[in-house]
C-alpha cells in the first residue's frame, strides 16, 4: 500500500515539488560552512518529502544514535531562517488537500513533513514498523527505570537483562601520601 501511496504522492501530491524545495534549501545551507549540518538534515528530509508513506521521522536517540551537541541551538537557527516558511507551506498545502475527502492522506503526509520542518537536526528516517518498535522499547525502558524493575529487550536472554538504576554520585578520594626519600646529601 505504501508503494501506491508514494507513487501517487510523487506525481500528484507535491512530492516532486516539495522534495526539490527541500533539496534547494539543503544546497543553500551547504553554501555556508556553518550550515552544512543543516544542509545534510535538509537532504534527509528531502528523501522523506519525496516518498513519505510507510516512513516516520524519529529522534536519533530512539534508534540508538547519540544526541549531537548543539543541535537544539542549530534547530532554532534553522526554524528562524527556513523551517518556519517550509512548515507554513506544508501546513497550507495539507489544509488544501484535507478540504477534499479523497486527498486527506496527502494532507496528513504534508502535516507529517511540516512537523519535521521545525527541527530536522537529530532526526532519522525509518520505516513505520521500526518507529513503532523503537518508541515502544524506549517507553518500556523508561517505565522500567522509573519503577526500578529489570527491562529485558526482545531477543535478550533473562540473565543478560539490564537492571536500571539511578546513577550514583562518585566519591573523590585523596591519593595516598607519597613516601619521602630520606637521602642525605
Amino acid at each position: 500500500m505504501s508503494f501506491v501511496g508514494n507513487l501517487l504522492w510523487f506525481v500528484f501530491g507535491g512530492g516532486v515539488f516539495y522534495g526539490l524545495v527541500w533539496l534547494l534549501a539543503g544546497c543553500l545551507w551547504c553554501i555556508t560552512i556553518i550550515g552544512i549540518p543543516i544542509g545534510i538534515a535538509c537532504f534527509r528530509v528531502a528523501s522523506f518529502a519525496f516518498l513519505p508513506f510507510g516512513k516516520e521521522l524519529v529522534p536519533a536517540e530512539i534508534v540508538g544514535e547519540k544526541a549531537v551537541a548543539g543541535s537544539g541551538f542549530v534547530n532554532v537557527l534553522w526554524c528562524i531562517f527556513s523551517g518556519f516558511w517550509l512548515s507554513v507551506a506544508h501546513v497550507l498545502t495539507g489544509l488544501g488537500y484535507c478540504c477534499t475527502i479523497i486527498l486527506i492522506p496527502f494532507g496528513l503526509a504534508h502535516f507529517k513533513i511540516a512537523k519535521a520542518s521545525f527541527a530536522p537536526l537529530g532526526k532519522r528516517i525509518v520505516n513505520s514498523e521500526m518507529a513503532k518498535a523503537a518508541y515502544m522499547a524506549a517507553a518500556q525502558a523508561k517505565l522500567a527505570a522509573a519503577t526500578g524493575q529489570m527491562y529485558q529487550q526482545p531477543g535478550v536472554m533473562p540473565q543478560q537483562a539490564v537492571q536500571y538504576q539511578q546513577p550514583q554520585a562518585v566519591q573523590y578520594q585523596q591519593p595516598a601520601a607519597m613516601p619521602q626519600n630520606n637521602v642525605q646529601q
